[in-house]
């Protein structure tokens, strides 16, 4: 995306602001303060993406359907299950080269992120949430070790009348997707029930997915004033195949095959004609977590909230093997259980004449894991042959935090706040050879500091200051970087935590009960980023970077131009940059990166807008139920994605259109409603991902062509 297009299109949105008709400006958000607040109030970077979104942007399967509207924050989509999506908020997580990184993901409050920072994205049930809150920038600091920011989802609440639901979609490359569901009362108890299914068998060769996911969630008042929530949901994924990444060469002639291995001549490396498929390649996952939250009002301006879960994910990947040797593939076991607790105390008290809102909290987190692996394919490729690795590694993170809003004047309101971390990491060798043994442990101070100017009922003026750190992952530590092309299996304890200094300036408009405009600029300085060292068959080494540099702009809109007729638009630019040189590696040799160097992984500029027309009204600039007729179109653009360090490496910028329709019937008090999708019709041809510094150039990992759904959803009360 060009810079021009997104001031373009935010000028024509600035322009009709002011003549667009009723929109509420009463969104609920909780993430920025842990309690509830109008989005509109809040001194935050925050975006709330509703239950409607979240039906009308695709099957609900993955999060970069609906999650693309939010500026700041990447979704790509890899087209590979196997690895999930790649996310980030304003560039943190970039470097993952699977799960999520650097990113705070939360579901009902609970934790689905594991002390040392590592997520999957794939652990939220879209089909039972009803809504998405984003938070970026300095205030996400308050929720630990995770710079980039927080994506914390919500289960729907039980309805008083019970209601069962059904959804069936089909798609381009043989994509099916069901969802069951019940949601209504058992005497005092609410109870919503959902159980999906998916299965796809890829827009790649060797790319095939099966998915099942079950969540759960029971409410009730335990006493007159103790309401508590209990979540349970499993995630099961018996196959992800994956199609690995692609050289420039490889994609420019079949963007569809799957990616080789790489095989040696003389100094040189060059892809074998043995293919992810002829290798097995792919993974299977096994989660299950259980958790509740206990909140009881003890007045009506003091309450008290703990929570408790536990869980276990099982995982067993197959990789290509060495370009050397006789190993002919390689394997990789890791079997977690994981739990945490956690008190909140929240209050409204007064100092003087001014009303302070504040809140106070202890968690405590702890994830173990058995770390296996080995050779494969000795006797059938694709199978376990021996064991090479053995050991038990550990995480866990004991967390203080206080945080305050005061209204100090008519027009000024303040923010503070200070978490203090300390977060530890364990690995003992079993196997015995003694290199996967090791401690260490990483503590900071997070202060975080802001101030609102309410200027009008219609404008904020906001500022933040926030300081954040971020610690290496568990599987970041289980490879050396030792200066070769080659990540040595060893627990590394030697990477630093990551430091870095958040500034953000931000305004709130809302001329109209129509429409409604936020923008935001920002700057992060950086130190001891962790950055991706060399990666190769399946295997990542990282290391730290000496200094990084992020500046940006992000600006979300939306407006009516009739009752019938809405645009909304979504846009940000980022300068990343390494601040200072170091030395990367490729399988060749090692690599200057100098100073200005852009960091991979993030999309110079992107760009989403949507124009939607509804037969019936927008109640309050909002769609509501989806009955009646509705069509949109979606424009998308991304600018350029460097591939590696030394940018010698990119993907160009590119621009889709997606089309997509639904019309609902009524059934009684019931109802149906269709849905059709055509995405990238234009059949642009361009990379989804990129696998960062990947050490034999096979960084691409290409979008799918136009390809279309269809969905059915039944509602029926009970």
């Amino acid at each position: 995306m060009k810079k021009k297009s997104a001031l373009a299109f935010a000028g024509l949105v600035t322009s009709l602001v002011s003549t667009a008709h009723a929109q509420t400006l009463s969104d609920v958000v909780v993430s920025a303060s842990r309690t509830e607040q109008r989005s509109f109030d809040t001194p935050a970077s925050i975006q709330t993406i509703d239950r409607t979104t979240i039906e009308n942007a695709g099957p609900q399967v993955n999060l970069s359907e609906s999650l693309n509207r939010v500026p700041g924050l990447t979704i790509l989509n890899r087209q590979n299950y196997a690895q999930d999506l790649q996310v980030s908020i304003r560039g943190f997580g970039a470097r993952s080269a699977f799960g999520m990184r650097g990113v705070r993901l939360l579901i009902d409050g609970i934790p689905a992120t594991t002390p040392d920072g590592q997520g999957q994205s794939s652990s939220i049930s879209l089909p039972s949430t009803e809504r998405i809150e984003v938070l970026r920038g300095p205030l996400a600091q308050m929720y630990g070790n995770s710079s980039g920011g927080v994506i914390q989802a919500f289960t729907r609440d039980a309805p008083e009348k019970p209601e069962f639901g059904a959804q069936l979609y089909t798609g381009s490359f043989g994509m099916r997707r069901s969802d069951w569901q019940y949601a209504g009362h058992v005497g005092e108890v609410g109870l919503v029930a959902d159980y999906s299914t998916f299965d796809i068998e890829g827009y790649r060769v060797n790319s095939k997915a099966e998915r099942k996911q079950f969540n759960g969630k029971l409410s009730f008042d335990a006493f007159e004033k103790t309401h508590v929530n209990m979540v349970f949901n499993q995630f099961d994924m018996p196959l992800a195949q994956d199609a690995l990444g692609l050289t420039a060469a490889q994609m420019a002639a079949d963007p569809t095959q799957a990616g080789t291995k790489i095989k040696k001549v003389g100094l040189t490396y060059v892809p074998d004609t043995t293919t992810a498929a002829d290798f097995r390649v792919r993974k299977a996952v096994l989660q299950n977590q259980l958790g509740t939250s206990v909140k009881h009002e003890i007045d009506a301006d003091r309450s008290l909230t703990a929570r408790l879960y536990y869980g276990t994910r099982d995982n067993l990947q197959f990789q290509v093997g060495s370009p050397t040797g006789n190993v002919t593939g390689a394997w990789t076991g890791l079997a977690r259980t994981y739990y945490g607790t956690g008190l909140q105390y929240n209050a409204k008290t007064s100092l003087g004449a001014t009303l302070v809102n504040w809140v106070a909290g202890y968690e405590y987190d702890r994830s173990s894991e058995t770390r296996q692996a080995g050779a494969a394919g000795a006797t059938k490729l694709g199978e376990k042959d021996t064991l090479t690795r053995n050991e038990v590694n550990q995480s866990d993170n004991s967390d203080g935090f206080i945080q305050a809003t005061a209204l100090v004047s008519e027009k000024i309101s303040l923010v503070t706040g200070l978490r203090y971390s300390t977060v530890s990491f364990a690995s003992d060798d079993i196997f015995g050879s003694g290199q996967g043994s090791g401690t260490t442990r990483y503590q900071s101070s997070s202060p975080v500091l802001g101030m609102t100017y309410h200027a009008s009922e219609q404008l904020n003026v906001y500022a933040n200051y926030g300081k954040g750190f971020e610690t290496p992952t568990l599987s970041e530590m289980a490879y050396k970087y030792d200066g070769t092309s080659t990540p040595v299996a060893a627990f590394n304890p030697s990477l630093n935590a990551s430091s870095s200094q958040h500034y953000e300036l931000g305004a709130k408009w809302a001329p109209s009960a129509g429409s409604r405009l936020d923008f935001t600029v920002y700057q992060i300085k950086s130190t001891d980023e962790i950055v991706v060292a060399v990666s190769k068959s399946g295997q990542t080494a990282y290391q730290n970077a000496p200094g990084t540099s992020r500046t940006g702009w992000e600006l979300s809109g939306s407006t009516l131009f009739s009752p019938h007729l809405k645009a909304t638009v979504s846009a940000s630019s980022i300068d990343a940059h390494y601040s200072q040189g170091f030395t990367s590696v490729t399988a060749i040799g090692s690599t200057p990166v100098s100073a200005g160097s852009k960091l991979p992984g993030i999309p110079q500029s992107f760009l989403f807008s949507e124009l939607l027309w509804t037969g019936q009204k927008m109640d309050g600039g909002k769609v509501g139920k989806t009955l009646g007729s509705q069509a949109g179109i979606e424009l998308t653009q991304a600018g350029r994605l460097f591939a590696n360090d030394s940018n010698t490496a990119s993907a160009e910028g590119y621009t889709t259109l997606n089309l997509k329709a639904s019309h609902g019937w009524a059934l009684g008090s019931g109802s149906l409603t269709t849905y059709a999708r055509i995405d990238n019709l234009t059949d642009e041809r361009y990379v989804g991902s990129v696998i960062v510094n990947q050490a034999y150039s096979q960084f691409y990992e290409p979008a799918p062509g136009r390809n279309w759904s269809l969905g059915l959803r039944l509602v029926l009360p009970l």
